[in-house]
C-alpha cells in the first residue's frame, strides 16, 4: 500500500480554528501530512504584509499539532518548485482559492506534475485578516499601546 503524503501550505500566521481545520481535515486525506508555513519574505511578496509572529514561533507552534507529521518552511512562491523537494501527492487549500485565477493556475500546474488538488470549507468567522484588523483597532484606539 502506497503511503499519500499531503501538503498543507499557509501562513498560519495568529494560529486560529481555521488554521486548526484545515490541519484536521488535510490529515483525514493523507498519511504523512507535511505543514509548510511560509516565510516572513514570502508572505511579504504575496499578500504585500509580513506576519505578526515570526517564521520561527510559528514553525514552532504547528509543529506542535497533532495532525501535522512534518514542518518545512516554504520559501519560495511557486508551489511546484516546493513540490520538487518535499515531494507530496496531494496539496490542501481552503475553498476560498476554489475557481479564483490563483486557484485554477494551482489546479493546472499540479495537474501536469500529478498532484491533487483538494479544497476545504474556508472558516468565514475567524481569519489571521480579521484578527489582525482588531488588533489594529485596538492598537488604533490606544496610542499608548503602539509606543509600549
Amino acid at each position: 500500500m502506497t503511503k499519500i503524503v499531503g501538503y498543507a501550505p499557509g501562513a498560519y500566521d495568529m494560529f486560529h480554528v481555521g488554521h486548526l481545520n484545515i490541519l484536521r481535515q488535510a490529515k483525514q486525506h493523507c498519511d504523512h501530512l507535511i505543514a509548510g508555513v511560509v516565510s516572513d519574505e514570502m508572505c511579504l511578496l504575496t499578500k504585500g504584509k509580513s506576519p505578526v509572529v515570526p517564521l520561527a514561533e510559528r514553525m514552532e507552534i504547528v509543529s506542535h499539532i497533532s495532525f501535522v507529521d512534518e514542518v518545512v518552511a516554504e520559501v519560495v512562491p511557486d508551489k511546484v518548485e516546493t513540490w520538487r523537494s518535499v515531494q507530496f501527492d496531494v496539496i490542501f487549500k481552503g475553498d476560498d482559492w476554489r475557481g479564483t485565477p490563483k486557484g485554477l493556475k494551482l489546479e493546472r500546474d499540479f495537474a501536469a506534475v500529478g498532484v491533487d488538488v483538494v479544497y476545504f470549507p474556508y472558516t468565514i468567522h475567524t481569519s489571521s485578516t480579521l484578527l489582525r484588523q482588531a488588533l489594529d483597532g485596538m492598537v488604533a484606539g490606544r496610542p499608548e499601546a503602539a509606543r509600549a
